[in-house]
């Protein structure tokens, strides 16, 4: 019992890396030369295939593109497997797989608080937190802590600093549909079936219309309703649509949680 509650210290560290590992390769993917290009959805359709004895072997969204290809500067198209819904003149990025595999679809922009790579180096910390604390290393394991603190607080104090600059200008968005996702069915236990509702909106940039289906999403059916409106924000130097903006709850936490690292630290230094 007391080897397994030691093995579960090691999982948050280890969650963490590899969903940082994991935005690292996105990253590389959408910053390589020619490894992707902007397209607009022209349609989604829902496709679902069965076995003869009613077994589901397919579920999945074939979603058809548009988009200019860099190459030529002709308009193509591309038919594309996607197990996310994405909704008609949504704007997306295409990655083009050169090695003759499956192309993808992802929004634009990750609007992560966390960079990756500092969410790579929180989670390996995390994992040596967990090995000190187990080898009765105190000081070691206060360390880790020490730096994960610093890491944490330093990451949304930049994440707050780098939108600032960016001049953020507000577009307003209207919502003309609600995407409803059933992500678990009723047991049981759990007598109703739960869904995630997601806003599709409708905005203008330079006169050209765009829609998307947001990030924002809520478990209450009445969160969003068509023909309200919600902002959304525009960088003005890439051109890029973004949900959030920069937010002080997240400077000021920033600051307490860096400040609290520094005091562990500064314990430290004490007892050596």
């Amino acid at each position: 019992m007391e080897n397994f509650s030691q093995f579960l210290l090691y999982i948050p560290g280890i969650v963490i890396f590899l969903v940082g590992s994991g935005k690292v390769r996105q990253y590389m993917r959408i910053h390589k030369k020619g490894a992707c290009v902007e397209a607009s959805v022209v349609r989604c359709e829902h496709v679902v295939k069965k076995d003869k004895a009613g077994r589901e072997v397919y579920n999945y969204y074939d979603v058809f593109v548009e988009f200019v290809n860099p190459e030529n500067h002709h308009k193509e198209g591309r038919s594309v497997k996607s197990p996310v819904e994405y909704v008609k003149g949504q704007q997306v990025l295409l990655y083009l797989d050169g090695s003759g595999g499956d192309s993808r679809l992802t929004q634009a922009v990750d609007e992560s608080v966390f960079n990756p790579w500092v969410l790579m180096v929180i989670g390996a910390l995390l994992v040596v937190l967990a090995l000190e604390e187990n080898q009765g290393n105190e000081v070691a394991a206060m360390a880790c802590l020490a730096a994960v603190l610093l890491f944490v607080g330093g990451s949304l104090i930049a994440n707050y600093i780098l939108l600032k600059r960016k001049g953020l200008q507000r577009i307003d968005a209207e919502i003309v549909d609600v995407y409803k996702r059933q992500i678990s069915r009723g047991t049981k236990i759990l007598k109703a079936d739960k869904f995630t509702y997601y806003p599709i909106v409708r905005y203008e940039i330079d006169g050209r219309e765009n829609m998307r289906m947001c990030n924002i999403n809520s478990g209450s059916a009445n969160s969003f309703k068509t023909g309200e409106h919600m902002p959304l924000y525009l960088d003005p130097a890439s051109g890029n649509v973004m949900e959030k903006h920069e937010s002080p709850g997240v400077l000021i936490g920033g600051i307490v949680v860096f400040c609290i690292g520094i005091l562990a630290a500064l314990s430290i230094l004490s007892t050596i």
